[in-house]
């Protein structure tokens, strides 16, 4: 990190204002050729011409000037403020790499914030999936992370691990002796406090994960129950093709739209049936697949129509469904019309009347209900795949380690709790083996 990173912040279009940020040993020099005028006094905001390379005016704007090491780099941090567009901030990006600083890398301002302890791994994370939240729950969970909560939490559950592996690393140096009843015990019970806890982590941010990326909500039944007419009363425009012969819609159709504080992913699915056509029997395998990645499931039935066979499939269905605990929304679709449906078993599931051409304001606060009550779970949320399986991995570990712990074997226990730590590790940053010996020496002052 020698060298002077320069780079556009701002998306590339027209706004009121661009940001163009320098960050490295070079930053203010480079920086007093820009705007020579300029009082860098830092934190201190100034207006200030900004010229390029042959000291032509190219805007006026203001100068920010952060002194390392109290910058987000940690580094010397300059940010002009420009008038936004399409070649103002261009032009003092390319005065910046005439003076001697060279284009910043893809997320290279992060990863230098990284690198120089400013941010923990979980902290950068954070960073980037803010920029992609769907909501306004994932924005406050993301927040909480970039505040150091996960970070926290992590750095609680190594300092446990480190403990219990000091505990085993000074027994196994007296192991001749009588290791006491209530230190095991003492350890079984934290340890598997800790995995509970875990588990339970990994479990909410999975049945959550759709803050983050969006909810998706599939809509299934069998073929003409009125699933694109439902999709295009939703979006508010005809996205799909609607007409009375069954097995119109071949393929699954998404599109995002706004409920209450969520942006989601309606999936509009090929009816479920089974069929001969080649094309048709595609459409209904890809229908199943995004019954599986959904979020919310809304099944829909033709309360006109007598029950049937197709009928008994999409029940047993979402019988599946409801055993998975994936959220499921039933519905009978045509309710300005006569009823005709009628089942027993599909009652228990207190079903929807809605109309998808005239009436369905009724299903959209249940769907806005179903997505709040996702959102409101206070437990601490893990942002990505990456996450998860760090956390998956540490409590597989943990579950392992209690095994030979209830055997007294004690170096197996210390191999599986060091890959815990480890597996947690890499959220935040890598394990370091000097980690486990302050814990025995500051603990147990062995040596002394």
């Amino acid at each position: 990190m020698n060298d002077t990173i320069a780079a556009i912040a701002t998306a590339h279009g027209v706004a009121s204002i661009s940001i163009i940020r320098l960050s490295g040993p070079e930053a203010l020099s480079i920086a007093r050729h820009i705007a020579p005028k300029a009082p860098f006094v830092p934190r201190v905001a100034s207006l200030s011409d900004l010229y390029d390379a042959r000291g032509e005016l190219i805007d006026r704007g203001i100068v920010l000037y952060f002194q390392a090491p109290r910058s987000f780099t940690g580094e010397e941090v300059v940010e002009f403020q420009a008038h936004g567009g399409l070649i103002v901030a261009e032009q003092i990006l390319e005065s910046a790499l005439a003076h001697g600083a060279r284009l910043a890398e893809p997320g290279e301002f992060s990863k230098r914030a990284f690198l120089g302890g400013k941010i923990d791994l979980s902290e950068a994370e954070a960073i980037a999936r803010l920029i992609e939240a769907k909501s306004v729950d994932a924005a406050r969970i993301l927040a909480r992370q970039l505040k150091g909560e996960l970070g926290s939490f992590v750095e609680e559950s190594r300092e446990a691990l480190l403990r219990a592996m000091a505990h085993s690393e000074v027994l196994i140096d007296y192991a001749e002796e009588d290791i006491p009843d209530e230190l095991m015990e003492g350890l079984k019970n934290q340890l598997e406090s800790l995995r509970q806890r875990l588990e339970g982590i990994v479990e909410s941010s999975r049945r959550r994960r759709g803050l983050i990326e969006g909810f998706r909500i599939a809509i299934v039944g069998k073929p003409n129950v009125g699933k694109s007419s439902l999709l295009n009363a939703l979006l508010s425009y005809e996205r799909a093709i609607v007409s009375e012969i069954a097995g119109t819609t071949r393929d699954t159709i998404e599109e995002q739209i706004r409920l209450g504080s969520h942006i989601v992913r309606l999936i509009d699915t090929a009816g479920i049936r089974q069929t001969d056509d080649r094309v048709e029997r595609i459409g209904v395998e890809r229908s199943l697949l995004s019954l599986a990645e959904a979020d919310i499931v809304i099944a829909l039935f033709d309360a006109s129509r007598p029950w049937d066979e197709e009928d008994d499939a999409i029940l047993r269905r979402i019988e599946e469904i409801e055993a998975e605990g994936k959220e499921l929304i039933v519905a009978l679709n045509k309710s300005d019309l006569p009823r005709v449906l009628e089942n027993e078993k599909l009652e228990r599931f207190r079903p929807l009347q809605i109309s998808a051409r005239r009436e369905f304001e009724g299903l959209v606060q249940a769907l806005t209900g179903r997505l709040d009550t996702l959102a409101t779970d206070e437990e601490l949320m893990l942002a990505s795949a990456r996450q998860i399986e760090a956390v998956e991995e540490c409590a597989r570990q943990i579950g392992q380690a209690l095994e030979p712990l209830s055997r007294e074997e004690l170096e197996l226990f210390s191999y599986h709790l060091r890959a815990a730590v480890e597996a947690i590790s890499r959220i935040t940053r890598p394990f370091e083996s000097e980690e486990i010996l302050d814990q025995m020496f500051g603990e147990f002052c062995l040596g002394k």
